[in-house]
C-alpha cells in the first residue's frame, strides 16, 4: 500500500481516467492521499508572442477548474503544470515525495510499440514504483 499516489492524466484523457483512479485507490494507504496532475505543454515561443501574455496563466486556471470539477472526491488533490509532460512529472513526483506513480499507456504506434512514450520515461527514470495500465 502506498502513501501517495501520482495519477498523471493527460489533458485530453480527463474523461477516461477511471481505471487510473480505480487503481489508484486499490493501492492506497488508509489515510493516504492521491494527486492527480495535469501537464499543459507550453507553448513554443514563436507562436506563444501572438497570445496575450497572462494567456498561459488564464489557460492553467481553467484547467484547474475543469480538472477539479472532474476528479470530484474528497481523498483527491488536483495540480495542473505547464511544461513537458515527462519532466513536469517526474519533478513533481520527487519534490512531493510520491511513493507510486499509477500512468496510463495508449495502444502502441510502431515508434512506441510496449507502451507509450510517456508512460515508457516515466517507468525508466522515476525514483518511486511505477504501474503502467495498458489501455484498450
Amino acid at each position: 500500500m502506498y502513501n501517495h499516489i501520482l495519477v498523471p492524466v493527460a489533458p485530453d484523457h480527463i474523461n477516461d481516467c477511471s481505471q487510473s483512479l480505480d487503481a489508484a485507490s486499490r493501492l492506497l494507504a488508509e489515510g493516504g492521499t492521491v494527486s492527480v496532475l495535469s501537464v499543459l505543454e507550453e507553448l513554443p515561443s514563436y507562436i506563444g508572442s501572438y497570445f496575450p501574455p497572462d494567456q498561459v496563466r488564464k489557460s492553467v486556471s481553467e484547467f484547474e477548474d475543469k480538472l477539479s470539477s472532474a476528479m470530484d472526491t474528497p481523498k483527491m488533490a488536483t495540480h495542473v503544470v505547464t511544461g513537458h509532460p515527462t519532466n513536469s512529472i517526474l519533478d513533481w513526483a520527487e519534490k512531493h515525495k510520491v511513493d507510486c506513480i499509477i500512468v496510463a499507456s495508449h495502444q502502441p504506434g510502431l515508434s512506441d510499440y510496449l507502451i507509450g512514450s510517456t508512460a515508457a520515461r516515466v517507468v525508466r527514470h522515476a525514483h518511486c514504483s511505477v504501474v503502467v495500465l495498458r489501455g484498450k
